[in-house]
């Protein structure tokens, strides 16, 4: 008797949820960072709908303090797979007066994306945004359901969701109300890394042990780049770095790290105390810094 392995069944689980999604919705889009989750979930919705093109756009909120290596990665994607892909830019969100840049030595974009990111979906009239969010991530994501129900203002209230039961997914909203999916809520970070190497998923090379310009600060190291302000006491180093979690650059920590490959990468987590989020910064701005930027319509 043919028995699924446990990197087969999570993959099932995804695709399954990722047709509900096409089947239930009239106009989904998938939200696109650049990042390992959001690689896997554009992987997985290839496969879902293979041989026919990934029949939803991808969608990257672009915060302008990007990592260079996530974009050209995220272009050479979207040029491989014939995908469409839509940004939404926080540049034009601070432009036109929507949201008021953040000043001082811990200023960061991070945050502003969840304006762009609900003007976006408001704009294109999205109705269910597939995310790559775990729930092994981080306190409040394991709060949130696979169908996670947002409101007409985007925001969500974790004590007013709907039950989910077995493999039943209810997608039914009123009008102006949409849906946050996600496929691969019940992965952890082996599991993903683990999925890359054997569907050999090209990765953005920032994740691999680079050397980079950074500095220290708060007990971790940031990239040195021409966004970021640093304190006269802090000095810039050339170091062996690699990204464990990739976000804007003002918030995205990076591990010293001799992983070259994905095998490498695969033994430094399985050894590794620190937790995936430990090594973002605007996850440290208070205790609840993660479930308030979900609850105000946050990824």
């Amino acid at each position: 008797m043919y028995k699924l392995t446990h990197l087969k069944e999570i993959e099932a689980e995804a695709i399954y949820i990722l047709r509900e999604v096409a089947a239930q919705f009239e106009k989904p889009v998938l939200l696109f960072s650049g990042g390992k989750d959001s690689i896997v979930l554009t992987h997985l919705a290839y496969k879902a709908f293979y041989p026919a093109k990934i029949p939803f756009p991808l969608l990257h909120i672009d915060t302008g303090h990007n990592f260079i290596e996530t974009i050209q990665y995220r272009d050479d994607l979207v040029e491989r797979l014939g995908a469409t892909l839509v940004v939404g830019s926080v540049q034009e969100s601070i432009d036109t007066g929507r949201v008021k840049e953040e000043t001082g030595y811990n200023a960061s974009r991070n945050k502003l994306q969840t304006v762009t990111l609900l003007d976006t979906i408001e704009k294109y009239k999205f109705d269910a945004a597939i995310g790559g969010a775990r729930r092994d991530e981080e306190k409040a994501r394991a709060k949130e359901r696979v169908f996670s129900h947002r409101d007409e203002f985007g925001q969500w209230n974790p004590k007013n969701q709907r039950p989910e039961l077995w493999n039943i997914f209810n997608g039914k909203k009123n009008i102006g109300e949409h849906f946050r999916v996600f496929p691969i809520s019940n992965w952890t970070e082996m599991d993903v890394w683990q999925y890359i190497l054997q569907e050999n998923i090209e990765m953005p090379s920032i994740y691999f042990t680079h050397e980079r310009k950074v500095f220290f600060r708060d007990n971790q190291w940031l990239a040195a780049e021409e966004c970021m302000t640093l304190k006269p006491t802090e000095t810039v180093e050339i170091r062996q770095v690699r990204c464990r979690t990739i976000g804007d650059i003002s918030c995205t920590g990076l591990a010293l790290s001799e992983a070259h490959t994905l095998e490498d990468i695969i033994e430094e987590i399985a050894a590794t105390r620190v937790t995936e989020r430990g090594s973002r910064a605007d996850d440290k701005r208070s205790e609840t810094a993660m479930e308030d930027r979900k609850k105000s319509g946050y990824f």
